[in-house]
């Protein structure tokens, strides 16, 4: 018997590498970087970069902090590695060090200590605000801006809003005013507007450089069609034990699941302290494998920190050490997220960093 009592996290790099690719190919002329912030979403940013820089030749790369940054130099040694968060106090040592490294300044302040701080060999990007409200220079902030100030960017960039929906009346109200604030502030650089689901809505949209961030991970950044991308997540937790539930008893904390007949139950070893979402109690699916059959049991009681409790009633194989599916190509992280009432962004990340993970 084979006994495990880590849950498990499968990273399919093919899968990433053929989202790269088609995503690619979806943004036609346009340079495709990869955004590998927060560890690739958890997914481990010195593989992900590694993968990207030698089979797909990625040379340019968006990460959120300098010191995400430094962690990938030597695993992308010839690439251009934006930071998106910019420069300041707390890292400038790390872009004198590596001048890979290339900030993105959003604000006059940060503008100001570039200017004060500029390393001779890098031109930074500058984020422009068009709708987000979120970081970036406003219009009036340029406008105060010199004629040598403007020649200090190499890219012009921004963010869009509601790319997810297609029709969605901002998307359309963003590319104007994009394309006006470039034209009149920056018109001979290149330019940044789309994420990977802004890819989708047209070639009015890519202009010299797009972000590939969630759709690379296997996410369904474009939720009103089916997913396009492969799934690249897989998570897998194994049974500790399996008992049999009494008809009138209750499972889990607080005492939330009471059996209406006799159950048999499975204890699995995954919960919230491994990011599994405690809003899974009582509604989640877990799935088991016997041999081409998937079979779909449902988390019974709250999501402990370390455990879920499952009704495996009716699946008469299982054995404490089977692997029960978390997420997989039939049940993929979206699918979790909508469960749990969040998105898959937020899923990957808090999973992908744990470190009580086994990964294969």
């Amino acid at each position: 018997m084979n006994i495990l009592t880590r849950p498990i996290l499968e990273i399919n790099y093919d899968n990433l590498l053929s989202n790269y690719i088609s995503l690619t190919k979806a943004a036609n002329e346009a340079i495709p970087a990869a955004v590998i912030k927060d560890d690739a979403y958890g997914l481990g940013a010195k593989s992900v970069a590694s993968v990207l820089y030698t089979r797909a030749n990625c040379r340019h790369f968006f990460v959120a902090h300098a010191v995400e940054g430094e962690k990938i130099v030597e695993n992308a040694q010839e690439a251009k590695i934006y930071v998106l968060q910019g420069i300041g106090n707390d890292n400038l040592d790390v872009f004198q060090k590596h001048h890979q490294l290339i900030p993105v300044i959003s604000s006059p302040e940060m503008f100001a200590f570039w200017k004060a701080n500029k390393l001779p060999d890098i031109k930074p990007v500058i984020q422009i605000e068009t709708g987000l409200n979120r970081l970036g220079f406003r219009e009036k902030d340029l406008q105060k801006l010199s004629d040598d100030d403007l020649k200090e960017f190499s890219i012009v960039m921004s963010h869009l809003a509601c790319a997810d929906e297609k029709e969605h009346f901002m998307n359309q109200r963003q590319l104007e005013q994009f394309t006006q604030l470039k034209k009149k502030f920056f018109p001979n650089i290149p330019a940044s507007l789309s994420a990977s689901d802004g890819v989708f809505l047209g070639a009015d949209f890519h202009f010299e450089m797009v972000r590939l961030g969630a759709a690379l991970y296997g996410i369904n950044s474009t939720p009103y069609r089916q997913n396009q991308m492969r799934n690249v997540v897989t998570i897998k937790a194994p049974i500790l034990q399996i008992t049999t539930l009494p008809k009138g008893e209750f499972v889990g904390y607080s005492a939330t699941y009471r059996a209406s007949s006799e159950r048999k139950i499975a204890i699995i070893s995954i919960g919230y302290g491994d990011g599994l979402p405690r809003s899974l109690s009582n509604v989640g699916k877990v799935f088991f494998k016997n041999k081409e059959k998937i079979e779909e049991c449902r988390i019974i009681g709250r999501v402990s920190m370390d455990n879920i409790i499952c009704d495996i009633t009716n699946i008469s194989h299982a054995q404490v050490g089977d692997l029960a599916y978390i997420a997989a190509d039939f049940y993929t992280i979206d699918d979790v997220a909508r469960d749990a009432g969040t998105i898959a962004y937020e899923l990957i990340s808090r999973i992908g960093k744990n470190s009580r993970f086994l990964r294969n």
